[in-house]
């Protein structure tokens, strides 16, 4: 079934370089990986840097790749997947060739899970039988424990039914690992896609009962009955959506910590049951548990006995039939892309089965994967490097701390331990995960994902209770992003984004700190973002500011909102500022710091050579613009302004540039220039 897991683990205060949205990384066959420089044909010198600089910088490159017709958008981040993707295949079917791997061995399991998802022919006679007995089951519900039963059974597989639950650390004492209960249980991305009255919100729910009563028809039902179905699901996730929490106060970790017992809560919400909810999964009912949001769990409870039961099978029905659809027979997955991948991000075609399958071998056996994928390509040497650019990064923060004018003594004191305590995560993790307890067949893809949702369900719930594993990762290596934890304080760069445009090994230092050093910037940033900083040297949430420092970093964070607020992504639609402060605070920061780290590297050596024309402060910043580039289809570009909490591409490129003098003075702008902002917001 398609997992919906949350990853947890103090999720609100933990950052990532750029979400992932739509199917997975495909489309063109990528060019060979650059080794040492920028290409100036990715530029358009035709454009001026001081009044269009992402023109400038990657006009070439967007005008050479167009939005591959399986893709909702094509960037940077798409490309070097899809380079990455190449590479994770050749890998994959050599393990599904290999007739001698070792029964039960990872080797074994990697092969036969890929194809198994590569055997359409088995995929298309088994049809829906894979999910059938969910199905009878479903049918079978009497009361309401047996209602609850089913939502953890489907909760266990990886389906997305009424709300999330999983591990999470502590935020008030980082060291150890409680349960942790989030809102869920929507079909569309997020609450306002049910609440917002505009033209186009009211269409987008229409076509998404459409589709709900399609599914519901491919599984042998009725038209009038599936139609009187879809309203059905419809009229309980609406009513979900308005009790959710909005994204904005998601990120928000004040809003989303309210610890609490199971006896305690289950005084609030008693028809939720969590006393057998816990019980049945082994966790000791005296754990302690962070409610995220309360009043949705006391919405949820009312509904579980004021909405009939028959609704509440329908709606179940819809999520199992919903979650399965991507692994069940063409017909189920042709309606969900149709949904999900063209109604919602406007992509026209979907994925050659080879790219979803590698996909899906990568979300359920990563670390696995990864394995084989480093030792193949992630050399030493380039760890080597990173260590040295992370180091270079944490000692610019430092200094910058140190002579910061808004910021009091004793809040730099803790900064600096902050600073002190970064746990650098550097391509793959220092031990190996685990899939002795994973059961793989060669002949039933379907049953593959459910197992393997099932087996990350109970690997994440076995964390409880016990203290933090510090060397566990939330990324697989081959991973092309790269992430913050607040209750780890730590920083991660897997193996899949040290390669360019983000990291040139063989490059010279002015690319490698406009790109990867603003990437590592940006991670460190996170810990001292409207989010991050709220947490400690320990990972807790301790407010360590005083009221003066605390209130003159809001009102710079002011400034940033105020600027992502005037980028539109659509005549009617804008960045939200709120949603996107935390990453637009840690792209400003990180490119900031990352220049005076490049500055300070410097020192002692001969001046750089100018290249291709272009100064090493003009490569620094076009560097930094390059791995912003991305093309963007209309839909998909309005769905992440809505739902995601990272700016669109190109915002991240000029947000950062036009705050900062050094850009100014390295291309000769002056005063009046588009790219030099009027009111210059300035953090670190």
């Amino acid at each position: 079934m398609k997992s919906l897991r949350w990853v947890l683990g103090a999720v609100a205060a933990a950052g990532a370089l750029i979400a992932v949205g739509g199917a997975s990384p495909g489309g063109q066959s990528p060019a060979a990986a650059p080794s040492k420089a920028l290409s100036p044909a990715d530029m358009d010198t035709n454009a001026q840097a001081c009044t269009d600089f992402y023109q400038y910088a990657v006009g070439g490159w967007l005008e050479k790749n167009p939005i591959p017709s399986d893709r909702p958008r094509w960037g940077s981040f798409d490309e070097l997947r899809q380079r990455t993707q190449d590479n994770l295949r050749g890998i994959l079917e050599r393990l599904a060739a290999d007739k001698s791997a070792k029964q039960g061995s990872d080797e074994k399991k990697l092969g036969d899970f890929y194809g198994a998802c590569m055997d359409e022919a088995q995929v298309e006679k088994l049809g829906i039988k894979g999910i059938s007995p969910e199905l009878d089951r479903l049918d079978d519900i009497k009361n309401l424990p047996g209602l609850r039963a089913e939502i953890l059974r489907l909760q266990q597989g990886g389906a997305n039914v009424l709300f999330n639950f999983g591990s999470e650390e502590d935020r008030k004492d980082s060291s150890k690992v409680i349960a942790a209960a989030l809102q869920g249980g929507l079909g569309l991305p997020d609450r306002d896609y049910y609440t917002k009255t505009d033209p186009k919100s009211v269409e987008l729910r229409e076509k998404y009962v459409a589709h709900v009563q399609k599914v519901f028809e491919l599984a042998g039902e009725k038209p009038e009955k599936a139609a009187a179905d879809a309203k059905t699901v419809m009229g309980i996730e609406t009513k979900l959506a308005e009790a959710s929490q909005s994204n904005v106060d998601r990120r928000n970790p004040d809003k989303t910590y309210h610890p609490t017992t199971v006896a305690e809560f289950s005084k609030e919400t008693p028809n939720l049951g969590w006393e057998v909810y816990f019980t049945d999964q082994k966790i000791p009912v005296d754990t302690p548990l962070n409610v995220w949001q309360p009043d949705f769990f006391k919405a949820a409870d009312k509904l579980l006995v004021s909405e009939p039961l028959a609704d509440w099978k329908t709606y179940l029905r819809w999520h199992t039939l919903s979650a399965a659809s991507p692994y069940l027979s063409k017909k189920f997955v042709d309606e969900d892309f149709a949904f999900n991948g063209k109604t919602l991000a406007g992509t026209p075609e979907i994925q050659p089965r080879w790219k979803r399958c590698v996909n899906a071998t990568d979300a359920a056996m990563g670390m696995a994967l990864g394995r084989v994928y480093v030792a193949q390509y992630f050399p030493p040497e380039a760890k080597k490097r990173m260590d040295e650019l992370v180091k270079n990064l944490l000692l610019a923060l430092d200094d910058d701390i140190k002579t910061l004018p808004w910021m009091g003594d004793a809040t730099k004191k803790a900064a600096a331990e902050k600073i002190a305590t970064f746990d650098p995560r550097i391509g793959y993790p220092p031990k190996w995960r685990d899939y002795t307890q994973l059961e793989v067949s060669r002949a039933y893809y379907l049953r593959n994902v459910a197992f393997a949702n099932r087996f990350e369900w109970r690997r994440d719930l076995a964390k409880i209770g016990k203290p933090v594993d510090r060397n566990d990762w939330g990324m697989s290596p081959p991973t092309v992003n790269a992430s913050y934890n607040s209750a780890k304080n730590a920083i991660t760069f897997p193996a899949g984004i040290l390669q360019p445009p983000f990291f040139y090994p063989e490059g010279d230092d002015a690319i490698n700190y406009g790109a990867i050093g603003g990437v590592i910037g940006h991670e460190i940033t996170h810990g001292f973002d409207n989010s991050g900083r709220k947490f400690d040297a320990k990972g807790n949430q301790v407010d360590w500011w005083t009221a003066e420092d605390a209130k003159a970093f809001d009102e710079r964070a002011k400034c940033i909102i105020d600027q992502f607020n005037g980028y539109y992504v659509d005549t009617d639609l804008h960045q939200n500022g709120e949603l996107v402060q935390g990453e637009s605070i840690a792209d400003l920061g990180g490119l900031t710091i990352a220049y005076r780290a490049y500055k300070k590297s410097l020192e002692g050596k001969p001046a750089p050579e100018t290249i291709d024309g272009l100064t090493p402060d003009q490569r620094f910043f076009l560097s930094w613009g390059r791995i912003w580039a991305s093309n963007h289809r209309p839909e998909f570009a309005r769905l992440m302004a809505q739902t995601n909490e990272h700016p669109l591409g190109k915002f991240r490129a000029i947000g950062t540039i036009v705050n900062m003098p050094e850009f100014a003075k390295a291309f000769d702008c002056g005063t009046g220039s588009a790219m030099v902002s009027e009111k210059r917001c300035q953090i670190w």
